[in-house]
């Protein structure tokens, strides 16, 4: 009898479920248990028709489609000049007193690193940033084809951080990138970075030229200002125009939060005629010239107003243009010549220019040790004050 009860009980109960289940299932789509408890035959699959062309055609969109054309062309010609520059540190274990050995050391440590450089010879010379093979131990050059070579370094400049390698193995047929005038650089201009950000080799970025000449100083270097995606990695490798030539050696990224190392709209790109200044040294020096005597180290130790300052000229002149001089270093050539804070100069050599950048650039052409002549506005008279060229910090 109690069998029976519970028997009752567990059917009333799956009724009850079965019941409530049906009524909930009415209201859900699909294909269910009681469809086919019902004998209800799945229905055919819903209808898939994909569209049979895109929404336009590239008749309809020339210009993207010529210009889409011509970012692929440039990049596929840039690409194989562009390599992988990895690097070794070693760093030799801290040494302590053992009672029973006596002195030992550690374990050395191989601190391994990554940038990116531009080959600018047929022979493999490769150009990239001096932080990327500051005091490391072993270079090694992998090509966009992804073959490795060993490097050694020739010379670098640590202030304009640029260093120039040398692939060996005698290969003569590397394809190479050649240097374009960055003081034609304008603000607005196309750029593309190639590099290898976070180590994606092949890795092509565009973007715009922002700014130029973010320092005004010709004892600190100058940068190119962009917008182009520059990221770890990218350090060493070229910012190129639509020519694919060099217009700078992309350099640093801007971080307004010191915690955040991603790209934040602002890049920095050393100045293509810096970086060629710097490799012809460094050949100069290995034919054993002088490094200094190559057009580009002068040096005066001057600061100056980003504005140049207009000189009235007297009894009916012609205008001229001032460079405001805002600070100087008290052991530079231009203190030992004699030149203030507060002097406005107007020519170099009797040479006159637009712009405080003009006359910078002017005094970066010259030799060290070179004897000229500033025409400078003291106190409202005007004076000649010579002077000598010195030679520009951290040559090497």
């Amino acid at each position: 009898m109690e069998t029976l009860r519970r028997l009752v009980f567990a059917i009333t109960v799956f009724l009850i479920a079965t019941l409530v289940f049906s009524i909930w299932r009415r209201g859900q789509e699909g294909y269910g248990l009681l469809n086919f408890l019902r004998g209800e035959k799945p229905q055919a699959a819903q209808s898939f028709t994909a569209p049979a062309a895109p929404k336009l055609d590239l008749n309809d969109v020339k210009i993207l489609s010529a210009m889409n054309d011509e970012f692929s062309k440039l990049s596929a010609a840039v690409l194989p000049s562009v390599v992988s520059v990895t690097t070794k540190t070693v760093r030799r274990g801290q040494t302590a007193w053992h009672p029973f050995f006596g002195v030992v050391s550690g374990r050395a440590q191989i601190i391994p690193g990554l940038g990116s450089g531009a080959i600018i010879s047929k022979e493999g010379h490769v150009v990239t940033n001096y932080h990327v093979i500051a005091d490391v131990s072993e270079v090694i050059v992998t090509t966009n084809d992804n073959q490795q070579y060993p490097a050694r370094v020739l010379g670098a400049h640590r202030e304009r951080d640029i260093a120039l390698l040398k692939i060996e193995g005698g290969k003569k047929d590397f394809p190479a990138l050649s240097f374009a005038n960055s003081d034609d650089a304008r603000v607005g201009q196309l750029v593309f970075a190639v590099g290898n950000p976070f180590g994606l080799s092949g890795t092509v970025t565009q973007g715009i030229i922002s700014a130029r000449d973010r320092h005004l100083s010709d004892s600190q270097l100058d940068y190119l200002q962009t917008d182009t995606v520059i990221n770890p990695g990218n350090s060493g490798g070229p910012l190129v125009n639509i020519r694919g030539e060099i217009i700078g050696i992309n350099v640093a990224i801007y971080r307004g939060d010191e915690n955040v190392r991603a790209w934040q709209g602002v890049g920095l790109a050393v100045p293509a005629n810096d970086a060629k200044m710097v490799v012809d040294s460094i050949r100069n020096q290995a034919k054993g010239g002088d490094p200094a005597s190559v057009a580009g180290m002068g040096y005066l130790g001057l600061e100056l107003n980003a504005e140049p300052v207009r000189v009235e000229a007297a009894l009916g002149g012609s205008v001229t243009m001032g460079a405001y001089i805002t600070d100087l270093d008290p052991q530079s050539p231009a203190a030992r010549a004699g030149l203030v804070v507060g002097d406005v100069i107007t020519a170099i050599n009797g040479r006159t220019f637009r712009t405080p950048g003009d006359l910078l650039k002017i005094i970066r052409s010259m030799s060290p040790d070179s004897q000229i002549t500033l025409e400078v506005i003291r106190g409202g008279e005007p004076i000649s004050v010579a002077a000598r060229v010195g030679q520009r910090p951290d040559v090497r």
